[in-house]
């Protein structure tokens, strides 16, 4: 299996509408199954570097129900990628394998898998300097595992859930 290289970009001010047109596009194919839907991962965050991939964290009634999605979002261009390790969410990409332009993960809305991805990307937002050191460490993880992206984003973890642990300590759970 070919590596995935991990490149990243200076924030560009066009991944914020990329969702926007996005979250038009998901609306008007399951717009009835969706109890909320947010733009998450580093390129929701102003400024901060990113890989160009625009990740979007939809909510749902119930984890169950997401089977009965996977076609209507296949026509709009969402591949289901079956992830047994993901027991909370579903994960879909646009884009073809190694160059996906958009990451979809449905979980059931107010899920703490909900709550934590929200909480991460707000607080990232509310504090730069936590945003500076989570894009160093991620400028370093690039360097070391330039082409080992599932080392890549398994390194980043700790750091995540540090920032979701501070952020529920200072009482940022707005969710």
């Amino acid at each position: 299996m070919k590596k995935i290289e991990v490149v990243l970009s200076d924030y560009d001010p066009n991944w914020e509408e990329q969702f926007l047109v996005e979250k038009r596009s998901i609306q008007e194919a399951i717009g009835h199954s969706i109890l909320g839907i947010e733009h998450i991962g580093s390129t929701s965050i102003k400024g901060l570097k990113a890989k160009p991939i625009i990740d979007i964290l939809l909510g749902v009634q119930s984890i169950e129900g997401v089977s009965e999605l996977i076609e209507d979002l296949r026509i709009i261009g969402y591949e289901y990628v079956p992830k047994p390790e993901l027991m909370d969410r579903r994960f879909f990409r646009k884009g073809l394998w190694g160059q996906g332009t958009c990451h979809l993960h449905i979980c059931e809305y107010n899920s703490s898998e909900w709550i934590d991805k929200c909480l991460f990307r707000d607080y990232l937002r509310l504090n730069a300097q936590m945003a500076h050191e989570y894009e160093t460490l991620k400028q370093q993880l690039a360097y070391h595992f330039q082409y080992d992206r599932p080392t890549y984003t398994l390194k980043k973890e700790p750091f995540i859930q540090k920032i979701i642990t501070q952020a529920k300590n200072e009482g940022y759970e707005k969710y």
